[in-house]
């Protein structure tokens, strides 16, 4: 193990980072740093999500800034504002006893003046959220013609996310010598593709191996029937009594419930998901950080930048439909060296996607039993037990109030007074599991159910007040939940309320509320996607095979081929515009 010296790292900042607790390299700073500060080529690192990341592009980027010039010689993309900020924090921590160094956030969800009066007068380094940055851009105050570094942090996020677009537009108005580093937890098609395209003689340096799981973190099923996945919820969380976790959803109305459950369940619990105002996600994230809440129920997307080293559990109330993000979901624990643990609740029709994770990270899963009553009753009593013997007390500031104290419990012996100060603290638990429903257990199939076919998708129900729209793009379009929410928001206008979310390689299925959906489909269908016309209409519909209409064009040749020659006439405007002046008119 090399020290933060024998790396190369200067002093200014080895100051910085030793103030910070950094003791010695991470791994993925060890592989990364060196080969960036002897080499000007392209890089693609792909590491687990709370590896020490940020410092791996963090310090090389400074170590090249000349803080002479005031002009923006450096840009690092991150997917979401959260982790802009975290991003931006920690570079300048690093940058603590450097003089001259220039570093600012700019992002979505803020008021764009005082991120642009901060670009005017001068930055070296931009930490930027894409679509931010390009209005920056467009209005002339963001120059990135000066750029020689860029840095693209969670690049499988922000694709999945939709940038893919932006991303492409950023890297248009940059001088092509410069260096890019694309940071990753893996290595999909798509991000395999930006790098083909972006990237020139790339280095790729792996911390551990592609697409694996992050290191100390364990891997859990509990399998019970979908109706009892709150209740099993409970019992896991029950079972760990100084549990401190993250518990993703796959929608922001199932976010919404099951927290709303666990606070009217009476458990330290808050949702986070992208319903909520930016203000009210900053300080739930904040006291979440800080440890004043024990659980936050999330979505994927709005727990992107929460960056949390002692969460103890991640857990997936349901596992999401790319193993892409499992990864991340389950590399938020097992950080810094800690160890973790990723339990998944699942119903027997998800058995599939546990074998298909394992393949993928190279890991097993290990299938554990719902605890029973007994076993949370023991394990919350020992925690009250532990918590009085190890309770500190301060002689003098109980001294006023011992003697009217002794007096009050003068006539309770010592057992009885234990046994009320432990049923105080743990009678809840007593008298929920006293009477608790029982959780049926899963008999697994003899056969272990396949994946849906597309057909299968069909007949899968919307929730109530919801209804299931087909639309012919997947993930080999490109299409992700954030390219399908940009292309809603775009033509159907405003901000579209989205259910459940199915993609598949070549098509994809969406909730949307009954009311709208009529519209939806509309404004969708006949668009271009990436040269593609879309086609958008009800899921009972989706599968059936459509022959394609015929074209304009050719039905006017099929005609003509039946006139003789001499008599045709000039073949017609076939465009929209001319076409539009050619309908017959309908008779009266």
């Amino acid at each position: 193990m090399k020290t933060f010296e024998e790396l190369g790292i200067s002093g200014e900042i080895r100051k910085a980072i030793e103030e910070l607790g950094f003791v010695q390299p991470m791994p993925v700073q060890e592989a990364v740093i060196p080969y960036l500060l002897e080499n000007k080529n392209d890089v693609i690192a792909l590491a687990q999500t709370g590896t020490g990341k940020t410092a791996a592009f963090g310090i090389p980027l400074l170590m090249r800034i000349d803080t002479s010039n005031r002009n923006a010689q450096a840009l690092v993309l991150s997917p979401t504002r959260e982790l802009c900020l975290q991003i931006t924090d920690d570079i300048r921590d690093f940058a603590k006893y450097m003089d001259g160094v220039h570093v600012e956030a700019v992002y979505g969800g803020a008021s764009i003046e005082p991120q642009m009066r901060a670009l005017k007068k001068g930055v070296n380094i931009i930490v930027a959220t894409p679509g931010r940055l390009i209005d920056l851009k467009n209005r002339g105050v963001a120059d990135l013609t000066n750029v020689r570094n860029i840095v693209l942090d969670e690049a499988d996020e922000m694709l999945n996310m939709g940038f893919s677009e932006n991303i492409s537009e950023i890297f248009e108005s940059i001088n092509e010598n410069h260096s890019t580093l694309m940071f990753s937890a893996t290595m999909s098609r798509e991000v395999e593709k930006v790098a083909k395209k972006y990237l020139h003689d790339y280095q790729e340096i792996v911390v551990g191996s592609r697409n694996e799981g992050a290191e100390n973190v364990n891997h859990i099923y509990y399998m019970v029937n979908a109706k009892d996945k709150y209740l099993a919820l409970k019992r896991i969380v029950d079972y760990y009594p100084r549990i401190f976790a993250i518990i993703f959803c796959r929608t922001k109305i199932e976010t919404q419930e099951i927290a709303d459950k666990l606070i009217k369940d009476g458990y330290n619990a808050e949702s986070l998901h992208g319903d909520l105002s930016q203000p009210q996600r900053d300080l739930t994230m904040q006291k979440f950080r800080q440890h004043l809440t024990q659980l936050l129920v999330a979505t994927d997307v709005a727990a992107r930048g929460l960056d949390v080293d002692d969460l103890t559990h991640v857990i997936n109330f349901g596992l999401p439909d790319d193993i892409e993000n499992y990864t991340h979901r389950s590399g938020r624990t097992g950080r810094a060296g800690k160890k973790g643990t990723s339990i998944s609740i699942v119903h027997s029709r998800e058995k599939f996607k546990i074998r298909n994770i394992e393949k993928e990270i190279g890991k097993k899963f290990v299938e554990a039993e719902i605890p029973s009553a007994e076993e949370i009753c023991k394990k919350q009593l020992y925690k009250v037990m532990d918590q009085i013997v190890k309770t500190d007390v301060d002689d003098e500031e109980i001294a006023p109030f011992m003697q009217d104290i002794s007096r009050y419990f003068e006539y309770i012996d010592k057992e009885e007074l234990i046994k009320k100060i432990v049923s105080l603290e743990f009678g809840k638990f007593l008298a929920y599991y006293a009477e608790a429903p029982e959780i049926e257990a899963v008999v697994p199939d003899k056969k272990e159910k396949r994946p849906q076919s597309d057909k299968q998708k069909l007949q899968n129900k919307a929730q109530k007040g919801y209804r299931r729209l087909f639309i012919n793009l997947g993930k080999r379009d490109g299409f992700y939940p954030g390219e399908l929410m940009q292309t809603l928001n775009r033509f159907v206008g405003g901000r579209q309320e989205v259910g459940h979310i199915d993609l598949l390689d070549t098509i994809s299925y969406f909730e949307v509320p009954e009311k709208d959906a009529k519209k939806v489909m509309i404004q969708l269908t006949g668009i271009r996607y990436k040269g593609r016309t879309v086609r958008c209409n009800d899921a009972d519909e989706g599968g059936k095979a459509e022959k394609p209409k015929r074209q304009k064009k050719d039905d006017w040749r099929s005609l003509m081929n039946k006139v003789p020659r001499d008599l045709r006439g000039p073949e017609p405007d076939f465009s929209e515009e001319g076409w539009a002046l050619r309908k017959p008119r309908k008779k009266k």
